[in-house]
């Protein structure tokens, strides 16, 4: 949040210096940044939240929910800032000061620039879908302050200062891109999303490897709830094998899932042989 303040204030700045309808667009969108790094921690501190009685399978959707925020957030910063680029385009503005508000600019964005490789690191080895969505945004920020500093340059060396203006329509766009991408990623995680295909074989070989003695496993199913893994799935047994042999079994391929994944909720259903249903992919 101090960070996003800081660049806010620096690319107002730069825009107070130049009038440039694209360097307006870029602290435009600085905005976001500031409310979103507010949900994000709100976020996070929910998805932290133990499992009780009301939630009793954890509060770890909290972060999609700030992702989608956030992803809508972006887009109406794009909004906005095609409003101010059309009155651009309409009367072309002549930049004050350029260099001075370029190298403003510049050095908000190389804050950015360090912070969103923090972010993104923090958030994927938490593995949070809100530190993650948050440096995602504050990537496409960084790539879009250096097309705003060329775009820019370009418009003070030619004079032609439209290029100004069809510089922020071209910010808004690639904004808008990254908006979109963000609330598609949450709703999956809030539709409860599998693992990825290759998690998923994973898994199975785990079962596979740890199963002696039981006939086989078959429902293997996965959903991923921000950095929670919940995998279910049902293990065939001989009729005649002990209830203690079986759990033994259920043991030795929960530990070795909790060593392979972290952190995991995992839920297993016995059968005996003859009341197995074989549904799905069957793991031998």
């Amino acid at each position: 949040m101090a960070v996003g303040v800081l660049v806010l204030g620096l690319k107002y700045w730069a825009y107070y210096l130049t009038g440039s309808v694209a360097l307006f667009s870029d602290a435009l969108e600085s905005i976001v940044n500031v409310v979103t790094a507010v949900a994000a921690l709100i976020a996070v501190w929910l998805a932290a939240k133990p499992a009780d009685a009301a939630l009793p399978y954890g509060y770890h959707k909290a972060e999609y929910f700030s992702a989608v925020l956030e992803g809508v957030m972006i887009l109406v910063a794009a909004l906005l800032i095609l409003r101010e680029a059309y009155e651009g385009i309409m009367a072309p503005r002549t930049l004050d000061a350029p260099w001075q508000g370029l190298a403003v600019n510049a050095v908000a964005g190389g804050i950015n620039a360090i912070w969103c490789t923090v972010l993104l690191r923090a958030g994927r080895r938490h593995k949070s879908p809100a530190l993650v969505a948050d440096g995602q945004h504050l990537l496409t920020d960084v790539l879009s302050s250096a097309g705003v500093i060329v775009g820019v340059s370009l418009a003070a060396l030619t004079g032609l200062h439209i290029l100004d203006p069809i510089l922020a329509v071209l910010v808004a766009l690639n904004i808008v891109w990254s908006g979109w991408t963000l609330v598609r990623q949450s709703v999956g995680g809030l539709m409860d999303v599998a693992v990825p295909t290759q998690d998923l074989n994973a898994i199975r070989e785990v079962i596979a490897a740890n199963a002696d003695g039981a006939i086989e496993a078959h429902d293997v199913r996965t959903r991923q709830a921000g950095k929670m893994t919940f995998i279910d799935f049902h293990l065939v047994v001989p009729g005649t094998m002990p209830v203690q042999e079986a759990h033994s079994i259920c043991d030795r391929i929960e530990q070795q899932l909790r060593a392979r994944i972290e952190p995991v909720q995992i839920t297993i259903h016995v059968e005996p042989e003859d009341k197995a249903k074989h549904h799905g992919i069957v793991v031998v």
